[in-house]
């Protein structure tokens, strides 16, 4: 019997063995596909939910989940497949959890694909290396010079380096010796550093230390039609719009299933639901699908305890710029469907940090990850040693092949930043899952109110029938899809 090993980050082989158990043990309810494959050829594993006994999935309203279309943020992930579990273990029971899933899957069926960068995931998960989403080298074929980072000391992790230097920007907390906090006009006394990424330099002249562009710089999140731009405007764009073998596999999969009409993916990290647009702002979307995103934003706020906001009002990278090719502005504005993205795990609202709004902790989050006070670097400090997290490691000297002595150390991206601890999982999980399944259940959904048959002689039978939406969103789903001729006629 297929039994999910929870708290757990799953590779490849572990996640494929678990689907193929639930498939087996749930014929009725489960079945996995794989809509493709990877760059290194790994099968993109799709599992379809429903209640096979009231109909077949393309015959009923449906919902989509994704994960790991980022490789590092493994926290979707799992998250994705604790709900699979979730949904096949409750299903038929009489407690309160058992009656909403069975009331879910004998009616709507969901579609969750819980490792869209198969390749990406497994480097992350077995290698210190850190990737973005394919292991496909881009934009370059070869090494470029520079900074590379990689585990140079053999402790299996790539942390930081820090090399005094008079000149550097970097200076040691009086309040920490372990912190650094960033040197302002008025430090003129005090240890002073550069910090660098731990790693080996291509070329290096004897002087000049600079980061080397990234061997795998591909964003499959930058890869889909919507407002596309080439590398020179959106890092990570690849060559041309579905260039990759993943998202080329993901937009087909929505094209033959014009039944999605609401669609979550799962990302790490920053403790906010994120919505459609990223280039654009809210008043650029027709009223009636922002209030709808924003009522089902406000449902998520109060299971998650996230705030929810569209990207371009809180969540851009840099204030004049804007994101191009993101997977749910494509999903939105060409498909019409309601789709987020939910930011899992938040270190920094859990070590205390932010302004109190409306009973929750935010935060510019962009901007804070620019500039914050040192009190912040402090509580971030005292939450990792109180949970005993590991995230954090004292500096240590190491003779360096090209820099001479360095210390190595600091902050462990993939312990305390990147990834949501084992502890942390099932609570994120939980709450999760209730969000994308409430989400769910607001799919539009027709029912037969009334047939009437009489009887005309002579063989022949007049028949009144009368269908009804009894579900929250519209048949079309929204007023996007409908300028979009996007549904078709007599739904559209």
């Amino acid at each position: 019997m297929a039994k999910l090993k929870f708290p757990h980050y799953h590779t490849f082989d572990g996640m494929t063995a678990y689907l193929k158990g639930v498939q087996q043990d749930h014929p009725k309810l489960a079945s996995l596909s794989s809509m493709g494959k990877s760059h290194e050829g790994r099968d993109l594993w799709v599992m379809t939910l429903t209640n096979t006994e009231t109909g077949p999935d393309s015959e009923k309203p449906a919902y989509w989940i994704d994960a790991n279309i980022h490789a590092g943020e493994v926290t979707g992930g799992a998250t994705a497949l604790w709900t699979i579990d979730h949904l096949v273990r409750h299903y038929g029971k009489k407690n309160a959890d058992g009656r909403e899933v069975t009331a879910l899957l004998d009616s709507f069926a969901l579609y969750i694909a819980p490792r869209l960068s198969p390749d990406g995931v497994e480097a992350f998960l077995t290698t210190p290396r850190q990737v973005r989403s394919s292991l496909r080298r881009y934009p370059f074929e070869d090494e470029r010079e520079g900074l590379h980072p990689g585990d140079i000391d053999g402790d299996g992790r790539i942390l930081q380096m820090r090399v005094p230097d008079p000149k550097g920007p970097w200076v040691a907390s009086k309040k920490d010796a372990r912190l650094l906090r960033r040197r302002t006009f008025a430090d003129n006394e005090g240890d002073f550093y550069q910090l660098y990424p731990e790693g080996l330099i291509k070329d290096f002249d004897g002087y000049t230390v600079k980061p080397a562009p990234p061997q795998y710089g591909l964003d499959l999140n930058r890869n889909f039609p919507f407002e596309w731009a080439p590398e020179g405007q959106q890092a990570g764009a690849g060559p041309f719009p579905t260039s990759e073998p993943e998202t080329r596999a993901l937009a087909q999969f929505f094209v033959m299933h014009p039944n999605i009409n609401g669609v979550q993916s799962y990302h790490t990290y920053g403790g906010v639901l994120l919505r459609p647009y990223s280039g654009k702002p809210d008043d650029a979307m027709p009223t009636h699908d922002l209030r709808v995103f924003r009522q089902i934003g406000q449902r998520g706020t109060e299971i998650t305890g996230y705030p929810h906001t569209s990207v371009y009002h809180g969540f851009r990278y840099d204030p004049k710029q804007t994101l191009h090719g993101g997977l749910f502005d494509w999903l939105y504005d060409s498909l019409g469907i309601f789709a987020f993205a939910n930011e899992l795990w938040d270190v920094v609202s859990e070590a205390g940090i932010g302004q109190e709004k409306d009973g929750l902790l935010t935060r510019d989050f962009i901007e804070w990850g620019r500039e914050h006070p040192e009190e912040d670097d402090l509580k971030l400090l005292k939450f990792n040693d109180k949970h005993d997290l590991g995230g954090f490691e004292k500096w240590r000297k190491f003779q360096h092949p090209q820099l001479g002595e360095v210390e190595i150390g600091g902050w462990d991206y993939k312990r305390f930043w990147g990834v949501a601890p084992a502890k942390f999982l099932p609570g994120i999980a939980e709450k999760h899952a209730r969000f994308t399944l409430a989400h769910a259940g607001a799919s539009p959904r027709l029912n037969w109110k009334q047939v009437d048959v009489q009887p005309q002689g002579g063989g022949l039978y007049r028949i009144v029938a009368v269908l009804e939406n009894t579900g929250f969103l519209p048949t079309y789903t929204s007023a996007k899809a409908q300028e979009r001729k996007a549904v078709p006629p007599p739904f559209g």
